[in-house]
């Protein structure tokens, strides 16, 4: 595929510089912003996750024969195209794709709606897509691709160039701050892939692409999109120049009310597919909570808890960067090998520190709650909140609480979670957890040997 220029300027910037982060201090909790979850979720899942779940296809048309494929040879791929697919690793459909793509390449164009968790191939198959419906001989600006930050627009676009590399006539320009825009110059890219403000400057200001030859337009990350400011309505004003026939194609990681309501907003008569998601179940994760005085207490009854459980992997969760800092600093100390994770740390470190903890370098992860999510290691068997989960009130974050122990007890394994309570208002935290799930949390003493090898079995 050949690629419009980026400026070196671009490439050379920090990656982490329009991502939406936020700086916190060390007194105030850790957390990555949407945008940043998108991105690490991106470049730790390199290849798809494994996953059982159904699909569930909502038809714009009721009465419409609804086509499923097991393989991609039935979808009559061009064989270039057939090629790349397969040079990528892609055997065969995942979930997602078997309904997605049937619908995606149908004729007449369809517009879709779908919502899956990273990781499962929504990317692969909205830029399989594009790849389909290009026609090389017509040097315009075919299919348009927007997503809500420049590091996710660049993931797209190497997906695109990856599996479109047996395909030299389609050619693929980023539409991103930075990038040289000329005006009144059209593209001559089949395919644009870029952020909100910069793609609707090259149809508006600069004239570079005309609106109404778009035949594909792609909303990537929707709801990571609508929570970023001004890139909900840099969207729909975008969407307002397409032409009617243009087909839709809006994918979203969640399926909230504010997701739903904007892509009425943007996708009219839409097919509808998203993975049923697994039952939240904590049968498989054991709770316990310690008593503790104190952050050197909690230390102690974690290393006593090492003494008596045989772990594969941990992971410990810090409100703090600053407690996180010291957990890690303590345990390296007392020889156990130890990565940190934090959100001052730009997301290609934290997908390289989560990558080596997933290959068993490190065996203790000591993190804020910036990896409380999408994180599949199928070794951990104790998550330790060292910290308690509280929102902004100081009340239980029950989401993020079974996020942090849901890193245990993966694929039906059996896992344990433990939580170090050192205050009143700890306590008061955990019976609301308690409540909230209707389960008992079983209170441990780390320095009963003998009752810690009863109940940890």
């Amino acid at each position: 595929i050949g690629i419009l220029d980026i400026t070196a300027e671009l490439l050379d910037r920090n990656p982490n510089k329009d991502s939406g982060s936020v700086d916190m201090d060390d007194g105030q909790g850790d957390k990555a912003e949407l945008a940043e979850q998108s991105l690490l979720n991106k470049l730790i899942h390199r290849s798809l996750v494994i996953n059982q779940n159904q699909v569930e296809v909502m038809q714009a048309d009721p009465s419409s024969p609804l086509f499923s494929v097991k393989t991609f040879e039935e979808l009559r791929l061009k064989p270039e195209l057939l090629e790349g697919v397969y040079s990528m690793g892609f055997n065969r459909p995942s979930r997602i794709q078997e309904s997605a793509l049937p619908l995606m390449l149908a004729q007449p164009l369809q517009n879709l709606i779908a919502q899956s968790q990273s990781g499962t191939g929504k990317t692969a198959a909205f830029c399989l897509a594009m790849l389909s419906h290009v026609n090389p001989a017509n040097q315009w600006t075919q299919c348009l691709c927007v997503a809500p930050t420049y590091e996710l627009a660049l993931q797209t676009g190497q997906v695109i160039e990856q599996m479109g590399k047996f395909c030299p006539d389609v050619k693929l320009a980023y539409a991103v701050r930075g990038t040289k825009a000329v005006r009144g110059s059209r593209l001559q890219e089949h395919i644009v892939v870029g952020t909100p403000g910069t793609v609707l400057d090259w149809c508006t200001k600069y004239k570079m692409i005309d609106p109404k030859k778009i035949s594909i337009f792609v909303l990537d990350e929707a709801d990571v999109m609508i929570n970023m400011q001004g890139h909900r309505d840099q969207s729909i004003r975008i969407h307002r120049q397409l032409s009617e026939d243009c087909q839709m194609l809006l994918f979203s990681a969640t399926f909230e009310d504010s997701v739903l309501q904007f892509a009425k907003r943007v996708v009219p008569d839409p097919n509808i597919i998203k993975l049923k998601r697994e039952e939240e179940t904590l049968d498989t994760i054991k709770q316990f909570y310690v008593v503790c005085s104190g952050k050197e207490d909690k230390f102690n009854s974690l290393c006593n808890l090492y003494g008596c459980l045989t772990i594969a992997q941990t992971v410990i969760f810090c409100h703090t960067r600053k407690m996180a800092s010291w957990l890690a600093a303590s345990l390296t100390t007392e020889g156990h090998q130890v990565a940190l994770l934090s959100g001052e740390m730009m997301v290609d470190q934290r997908a390289a520190v989560i990558e080596r903890f997933r290959n068993g370098k490190e065996k203790v992860l000591v993190s804020t709650n910036v990896c409380s999510r999408g994180i599949d290691v199928a070794q951990v068997t104790l998550v330790v909140n060292f910290d308690l989960p509280v929102n902004m009130k100081g009340d239980a974050d029950n989401e993020t609480y079974l996020h942090r122990i849901g890193r245990s007890g993966r694929f039906g394994k059996r896992g344990f979670a433990v939580n170090m309570v050192d205050s009143e208002e700890d306590m008061v935290v955990l019976k609301q957890i308690e409540e909230h799930f209707g389960r008992k949390i079983t209170k441990l003493d780390t320095s009963e040997l003998e009752q810690m090898e009863m109940l940890l079995k």
